[in-house]
Protein backbone atom coordinates (compact mmCIF):
# COMPACT_ATOMS: atom_id res chain seq x y z
CA UNK A 1 0.00 0.00 0.00
CA UNK A 2 1.23 3.63 -1.01
CA UNK A 3 1.77 6.43 1.87
CA UNK A 4 0.00 9.73 1.54
CA UNK A 5 3.91 10.85 0.60
CA UNK A 6 4.47 8.62 -2.22
CA UNK A 7 0.98 9.24 -3.42
CA UNK A 8 1.26 12.94 -3.27
CA UNK A 9 5.04 12.27 -5.64
CA UNK A 10 2.81 10.50 -8.21
CA UNK A 11 0.30 13.17 -8.31
CA UNK A 12 2.72 16.19 -8.59
CA UNK A 13 3.88 15.53 -12.29
CA UNK A 14 -0.06 15.44 -13.66
CA UNK A 15 -0.72 18.53 -11.93
CA UNK A 16 2.49 19.97 -13.90
CA UNK A 17 0.92 18.56 -16.72
CA UNK A 18 -2.61 20.18 -15.88
CA UNK A 19 -0.92 23.51 -15.49
CA UNK A 20 1.07 23.56 -18.58
CA UNK A 21 -2.33 22.38 -20.80
CA UNK A 22 -3.88 25.36 -23.42
CA UNK A 23 -6.47 27.86 -22.81
CA UNK A 24 -9.03 26.00 -23.76
CA UNK A 25 -8.84 23.39 -20.78
CA UNK A 26 -8.09 26.49 -18.48
CA UNK A 27 -11.63 27.87 -19.78
CA UNK A 28 -13.56 24.58 -19.14
CA UNK A 29 -12.16 24.91 -15.30
CA UNK A 30 -13.32 28.31 -14.92
CA UNK A 31 -17.08 27.86 -16.09
CA UNK A 32 -18.97 29.29 -12.81
CA UNK A 33 -19.83 26.14 -11.08
CA UNK A 34 -23.18 26.16 -9.52
CA UNK A 35 -22.92 27.61 -5.79
CA UNK A 36 -22.06 25.00 -2.71
CA UNK A 37 -24.88 24.30 -0.61
CA UNK A 38 -24.93 26.35 2.89
CA UNK A 39 -23.37 24.23 6.28
CA UNK A 40 -26.10 21.95 7.70
CA UNK A 41 -26.10 23.85 11.43
CA UNK A 42 -24.13 22.05 14.38
CA UNK A 43 -27.78 20.08 15.77
CA UNK A 44 -28.87 18.39 12.29
CA UNK A 45 -25.28 17.20 11.65
CA UNK A 46 -24.85 16.35 15.17
CA UNK A 47 -28.21 14.34 14.98
CA UNK A 48 -27.39 12.71 12.02
CA UNK A 49 -23.91 11.31 12.83
CA UNK A 50 -25.66 9.47 15.91
CA UNK A 51 -28.70 7.89 13.53
CA UNK A 52 -31.32 10.33 13.84
CA UNK A 53 -33.63 10.61 10.82
CA UNK A 54 -37.37 9.93 11.84
CA UNK A 55 -37.01 13.72 13.28
CA UNK A 56 -34.77 15.05 11.24
CA UNK A 57 -36.89 17.18 9.38
CA UNK A 58 -38.18 19.06 12.15
CA UNK A 59 -34.92 19.20 14.07
CA UNK A 60 -33.57 21.41 11.15
CA UNK A 61 -36.30 23.52 10.66
CA UNK A 62 -36.16 24.48 14.39
CA UNK A 63 -32.50 24.90 14.60
CA UNK A 64 -32.19 26.40 11.36
CA UNK A 65 -34.47 29.12 12.97
CA UNK A 66 -32.83 29.32 15.86
CA UNK A 67 -28.78 29.94 14.83
CA UNK A 68 -30.44 32.20 12.15
CA UNK A 69 -28.06 35.09 12.11
CA UNK A 70 -25.55 33.78 14.79
CA UNK A 71 -21.51 34.46 15.04
CA UNK A 72 -21.60 30.75 16.25
CA UNK A 73 -23.17 28.18 17.33
CA UNK A 74 -21.94 25.07 19.75
CA UNK A 75 -24.99 21.84 21.26
CA UNK A 76 -25.20 19.23 23.89
CA UNK A 77 -26.66 16.34 22.74
CA UNK A 78 -28.76 13.33 24.19
CA UNK A 79 -30.24 10.54 22.51
CA UNK A 80 -31.13 6.69 23.33
CA UNK A 81 -27.93 5.08 22.40
CA UNK A 82 -30.07 1.92 21.91
CA UNK A 83 -32.64 3.15 19.73
CA UNK A 84 -31.40 6.49 18.36
CA UNK A 85 -34.46 6.63 15.66
CA UNK A 86 -36.84 5.34 17.77
CA UNK A 87 -36.23 7.23 21.44
CA UNK A 88 -36.69 10.89 22.42
CA UNK A 89 -33.45 13.30 21.53
CA UNK A 90 -33.27 16.67 23.86
CA UNK A 91 -30.19 19.26 23.26
CA UNK A 92 -29.35 22.31 24.72
CA UNK A 93 -27.44 24.93 22.07
CA UNK A 94 -25.20 27.98 22.90
CA UNK A 95 -25.65 30.61 20.66
CA UNK A 96 -23.70 33.20 20.23
CA UNK A 97 -24.03 37.09 18.89
CA UNK A 98 -21.94 40.11 18.15
CA UNK A 99 -23.38 41.71 21.86
CA UNK A 100 -25.36 38.90 23.58
CA UNK A 101 -25.39 34.74 24.02
CA UNK A 102 -28.54 32.70 23.70
CA UNK A 103 -29.49 29.62 24.87
CA UNK A 104 -31.85 27.39 23.10
CA UNK A 105 -33.64 24.04 24.09
CA UNK A 106 -34.73 21.47 21.11
CA UNK A 107 -36.43 18.27 21.74
CA UNK A 108 -37.60 16.09 19.25
CA UNK A 109 -40.04 13.06 20.20
CA UNK A 110 -40.98 10.48 17.51
CA UNK A 111 -44.93 9.77 17.31
CA UNK A 112 -46.79 7.00 15.56
CA UNK A 113 -47.33 7.35 11.55
CA UNK A 114 -44.62 9.22 10.99
CA UNK A 115 -45.30 11.73 12.94
CA UNK A 116 -42.87 13.64 15.89
CA UNK A 117 -43.16 15.66 19.06
CA UNK A 118 -40.88 18.61 19.11
CA UNK A 119 -40.35 21.59 21.25
CA UNK A 120 -38.04 24.31 21.09
CA UNK A 121 -37.63 27.43 24.21
CA UNK A 122 -35.00 30.09 23.25
CA UNK A 123 -33.92 31.32 26.73
CA UNK A 124 -32.05 34.96 26.68
CA UNK A 125 -31.58 37.95 29.00
CA UNK A 126 -32.54 41.03 28.42
CA UNK A 127 -31.10 44.47 30.22
CA UNK A 128 -34.59 45.40 30.82
CA UNK A 129 -37.38 45.47 33.19
CA UNK A 130 -39.42 42.45 32.24
CA UNK A 131 -42.36 45.22 32.42
CA UNK A 132 -40.71 47.23 29.80
CA UNK A 133 -39.97 44.31 27.55
CA UNK A 134 -43.58 43.64 28.08
CA UNK A 135 -44.66 46.59 27.01
CA UNK A 136 -42.57 47.01 23.62
CA UNK A 137 -42.84 43.40 22.97
CA UNK A 138 -46.41 41.63 24.31
CA UNK A 139 -48.92 44.48 23.71
CA UNK A 140 -51.12 41.70 22.21
CA UNK A 141 -50.79 39.20 24.27
CA UNK A 142 -52.42 37.49 27.46
CA UNK A 143 -50.58 37.92 30.32
CA UNK A 144 -51.05 34.93 33.48
CA UNK A 145 -49.25 35.76 36.70
CA UNK A 146 -47.87 32.82 38.26
CA UNK A 147 -45.33 34.42 40.59
CA UNK A 148 -44.74 37.97 42.01
CA UNK A 149 -41.44 37.40 39.81
CA UNK A 150 -42.81 35.15 36.72
CA UNK A 151 -45.43 35.91 34.14
CA UNK A 152 -45.96 34.33 30.87
CA UNK A 153 -47.81 35.80 27.89
CA UNK A 154 -49.73 33.68 25.26
CA UNK A 155 -51.44 34.85 21.89
CA UNK A 156 -54.49 33.32 20.73
CA UNK A 157 -53.16 33.14 16.90
CA UNK A 158 -50.32 31.00 18.27
CA UNK A 159 -51.33 28.78 21.07
CA UNK A 160 -48.87 26.74 21.14
CA UNK A 161 -46.51 29.13 21.62
CA UNK A 162 -45.78 30.98 24.41
CA UNK A 163 -43.20 34.00 26.17
CA UNK A 164 -42.27 33.72 29.85
CA UNK A 165 -40.95 36.79 31.45
CA UNK A 166 -38.71 36.48 34.54
CA UNK A 167 -37.58 39.60 36.60
CA UNK A 168 -33.89 39.04 37.49
CA UNK A 169 -32.39 42.41 38.08
CA UNK A 170 -31.35 44.88 36.66
CA UNK A 171 -32.70 42.70 33.47
CA UNK A 172 -35.05 39.92 32.65
CA UNK A 173 -34.70 36.66 31.84
CA UNK A 174 -37.15 35.61 28.91
CA UNK A 175 -37.87 32.13 27.27
CA UNK A 176 -39.95 31.82 24.34
CA UNK A 177 -41.36 28.50 23.76
CA UNK A 178 -42.81 26.50 21.15
CA UNK A 179 -44.57 22.71 20.97
CA UNK A 180 -46.32 20.86 18.45
CA UNK A 181 -47.38 17.57 18.53
CA UNK A 182 -48.15 15.63 15.59
CA UNK A 183 -45.54 17.56 13.84
CA UNK A 184 -45.70 16.34 9.90
CA UNK A 185 -43.03 16.58 7.41
CA UNK A 186 -44.63 19.12 4.94
CA UNK A 187 -42.50 17.80 2.17
CA UNK A 188 -43.26 14.04 2.47
CA UNK A 189 -46.69 15.26 2.27
CA UNK A 190 -46.21 16.82 -1.20
CA UNK A 191 -43.95 14.42 -2.50
CA UNK A 192 -46.32 11.29 -1.44
CA UNK A 193 -49.27 11.13 -4.54
CA UNK A 194 -52.07 13.09 -3.71
CA UNK A 195 -54.51 9.73 -4.75
CA UNK A 196 -53.81 6.34 -5.85
CA UNK A 197 -56.01 4.66 -8.22
CA UNK A 198 -57.43 1.71 -7.43
CA UNK A 199 -55.79 -1.56 -9.06
CA UNK A 200 -57.84 -3.17 -11.08
CA UNK A 201 -59.10 -6.79 -10.29
CA UNK A 202 -57.11 -9.45 -11.74
CA UNK A 203 -57.77 -10.35 -15.11
CA UNK A 204 -59.19 -7.50 -15.62
CA UNK A 205 -57.82 -4.53 -17.72
CA UNK A 206 -57.84 -0.62 -16.01
CA UNK A 207 -61.20 1.08 -17.55
CA UNK A 208 -60.12 4.24 -19.59
CA UNK A 209 -61.55 7.36 -18.62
Amino acid sequence: MKTPTQRLARLLPAVAIWALAGTAFAQGVLVPQAPAAPPQDTLTRAATSVGIKRCLPAITRLATLTVQGSRGHDVLLDWDRKRPDDGPMFSLVGIQYPNAGVAASITAIPGDSGTCTVSAERISVAPFTCQSVAEQELKDYQMTRLLPIYAVYTDAKEPTSSVSLIDSPPGCLVIRRYVEYGWRDPAAAVAAPASAAPAAPAGQAPKRR
